[in-house]
């Protein structure tokens, strides 16, 4: 009887959970789920015959060594450093591996060795990375063999409220994915292609330079530019491409305000602050201000970035709480780990909320000369807070991997992201009839 091994049962391992148990019920399979937490992979599983919770600790040698052994593939939704331990472990006792992450440099070093061991290492397989590399190669491959000229590409993806949740929020955002991430977006400094040339945002810019995209049905979108779009030019067979952008969603206004922390310095990491344990959310702002005793907080916040006290930016602000006398709630932390901390209390889903995800192409090619323009776009929208949108695209093609490979259908070595036809292609059309489906539409 064959067996998956899930290691991680956080909010992005639901929906993967109840389609590996569906999936085993029809095909005889068994699940072993393994969380740190044992009474969160027990609600995961709830109560399947065919699935069993444990109690799993990543840094137990003896442990993970046990449980990886026995499985023949091994899906790790534990943090990404984890992952290369993972790894290593499932080459060794020859067990195929799938993750939603971003190749690291330790998972490439594994690459030989997996091959000889006859070992698939497949990563950047949930929603992005992952729909998005599967999306574009499609749409890519179509136009290559074609014979045509792919001359940009243009790519962005955003988790979001879905439209009348949360008809109060001004930011019309809350936390879908690691609320770390969301603090920390972006710092570095930027790279892409327009129109040939090469171009680069320092952070400290990032959140002034969007751009607005416009989706039919669902309204404006802004977006912000990802960190290095430059190294999909070998991952994507981009070579002598005249334009190359990747980014990320928000709904218009959220980056001008989001640029208020950016330049007060509350998304830095590197120091700790004084006195964490007694600060107030007002404290915390007023941490970063010029010290003036006649002036409220508001005013010198308002007067040192040239925001207008009535306006939307000081509205958001107002309305995430950074102004309140409450206790921040900590006894220590960094500037981005006290705001991270702020802003789960308005930002964490309430049970009733719905989140949605928005993924935008952009193809521009030329077809005997003239200038073609392709746009694929998929909008996907949660049940709730536990049956996420997030979860869903994140979850369900790790899950349709991991039952490709348990019946041969994939027939890979080595270390992988999913921009092979033989990978992409089935799972694509299940999603397709899962209802996540990305609708393509010729403009140009």
């Amino acid at each position: 009887m064959k067996m998956i091994l899930v290691l991680g049962a956080g909010r992005s391992a639901s929906s993967l959970i109840d389609y590996l148990i569906n999936e085993c019920n029809s095909n005889g399979w068994k699940l072993r789920v393994g969380d740190y937490s044992l009474s969160l992979a027990q609600e995961k599983c709830n109560g399947s015959a065919v699935a069993q919770a444990f109690q799993f600790d990543i840094l137990n040698e003896q442990q993970r060594a046990e449980e990886i052994k026995k499985a023949d593939v091994v899906i790790s939704m534990l943090p990404a450093n984890f992952h290369p331990i993972v790894a290593e472990l499932c080459v060794e006792y020859g067990v195929n591996m799938l993750t939603a992450s971003y190749v690291s440099k330790e998972m490439k070093a594994l690459d030989e060795k997996a091959k000889q061991k006859g070992v698939f290492l497949l990563n950047e397989c949930g929603l992005d990375p992952g729909i998005d590399h599967m999306s574009a190669m499609q749409v890519i491959d179509k136009i290559r063999d074609a014979g045509h000229e792919l001359t940009a590409f243009e790519s962005f993806t955003g988790g979001l409220l879905a439209p009348d949740t949360d008809d109060d929020n001004p930011w019309e955002y809350k936390f879908t994915w690691n609320p770390r991430n969301v603090v920390l977006a972006g710092q570095g400094v930027v790279k892409f292609i327009q129109e040939g040339k090469y171009k680069y945002i320092p952070y400290q810019k990032l959140f002034r330079r969007t751009e607005q995209v416009h989706i039919p049905g669902y309204g404006y979108f802004e977006g912000y530019a990802n960190r290095d779009s430059l190294k999909y030019l070998d991952v994507y067979n981009l070579r002598g491409i005249s334009t190359i952008y990747r980014g990320t969603f928000r709904r218009p206004g959220f980056c001008r305000t989001w640029d208020i922390f950016v330049q007060l310095g509350a998304t830095d990491d590197t120091y700790e602050l004084e006195g964490v344990d007694k600060m107030t959310h007002r404290e915390f702002i007023n941490s970063f201000l010029s010290y003036n005793p006649h002036d409220s907080i508001e005013l010198k916040l308002a007067h040192y970035l040239g925001l207008d006290l009535d306006g939307p930016e000081m509205h958001r602000m107002r309305w995430v709480g950074m102004f309140d006398d409450e206790l921040v709630g900590l006894d220590k932390g960094t500037p981005a780990q006290i705001l991270e901390h702020i802003l789960k209390k308005k930002w964490t889903l309430d049970p009733e909320d719905k989140d949605m995800i928005v993924m935008w192409h952009k193809f521009e090619y030329l077809e005997n000369g003239q200038k073609r323009e392709i746009h694929s776009t998929l909008v996907a929208t949660g049940d709730d807070s536990v049956n996420t949108a997030m979860s869903k695209t994140v979850g369900l093609p790790i899950g349709i991997a991991a039952k490709l490979l348990l019946k041969g259908e994939i027939n890979e070595t080595g270390v992988h992201i999913p921009i092979k036809r033989e990978i992409y292609t089935p799972i694509l059309n299940e999603l397709d009839a899962l209802g996540f489906e990305m609708s393509e539409k010729q403009v140009l």
